[in-house]
């Protein structure tokens, strides 16, 4: 029963769970740290239904997590692979560049329809493709579950343009109906099924060997995304909207190495600016 649970039971757990994961494979103490914000929720819920007078949760202890330090590729390393999937295969080019501008999550990129574009090519992302069962395609919210708007600059509507072009052109020599209900990155001619999440990750993997790039995936883009955007400057809280971030203090935790070199920056700029150096 609910009641029994004690904090000395969900530590032994989370222990088996770094220990012997899920069938046969250990769960990092991030993956831990999921399952136990779970439980913490569950048992808050059973709190209020006064099925337990306390939540044991609040007194478990879940391995720590240490900071990671992530590997973000640079301009020249994302362009090069950009240009050379345009080679290859330009579908997959435009998923690539729409990654790198939106900061989307793969799953999200799978799900974009055409009727996700308004008029002026800002992108709405509401939804998620998520690999199910038996080769299932399970299309659901978004991670946080809330939609976001993002803008589209034009150079990236221009390749959504052609994106689309292709798209229609296969379907017309098909003799298959192409419409705005239809995927943007799909595997069928019609539109109607979406790209597979991990076969884009497959294909990203293949297309760095090809090229000879170590050391970056697919979800690198994202942070990619990130990094540039606020070592450019852009606001925090902007940044978080774009990448779907529940809050600012999520960007912060996870981008904090990039704001550090900002405020390097930033501490030159204010000195400068404090010696009445003009040129600064």
């Amino acid at each position: 029963m609910v009641r029994a649970i004690r904090p000395s039971d969900l530590d032994t757990f989370y222990a088996g769970l770094r220990r012997r994961g899920v069938n046969g494979r250990s769960l990092s103490a991030q993956s831990v740290h999921h399952v136990h914000a779970l439980i913490r929720r569950l048992l808050n819920q059973a709190l209020k239904w006064g099925w337990i007078l306390t939540n044991p949760a609040l007194n478990a202890t879940p391995p720590k997590v240490g900071r990671v330090e992530l590997e973000v590729p640079d301009v020249e390393t994302v362009t090069r692979i950009i240009n050379f999937a345009q080679e290859r295969n330009p579908d997959f080019a435009c998923f690539l560049r729409l990654a790198a501008v939106t900061g989307a999550r793969r799953g999200e990129l799978c799900a974009i329809r055409w009727r996700d574009f308004d008029k002026s090519w800002a992108l709405a992302i509401r939804h998620s493709i998520v690999d199910g069962r038996i080769d299932a395609l399970i299309e659901k919210g978004t991670k946080t579950h809330a939609s976001r708007k993002v803008v589209i600059d034009a150079l990236t509507v221009r390749q959504l343009e052609l994106q689309r072009d292709r798209c229609e052109e296969r379907s017309r020599a098909c003799g298959k109906r192409y419409s705005r209900n239809s995927f943007v990155f799909a595997s069928s001619l019609d539109g109607a099924v979406p790209w597979r999440p991990h076969r884009a990750t497959l294909a990203f993997k293949r297309l760095c060997d090809e090229l000879g790039v170590t050391g970056v995936r697919l979800h690198d883009l994202r942070h990619f995304t990130a990094t540039q955007m606020l070592a450019a400057g852009v606001p925090v809280k902007t940044v978080a909207g774009r990448l779907g971030h529940a809050n600012a203090a999520t960007t912060l935790n996870v981008y904090a190495h990039a704001l550090e070199s900002s405020d390097a920056e930033a501490a030159h700029l204010l000195g400068s600016i404090l010696n009445g150096d003009s040129n600064n």
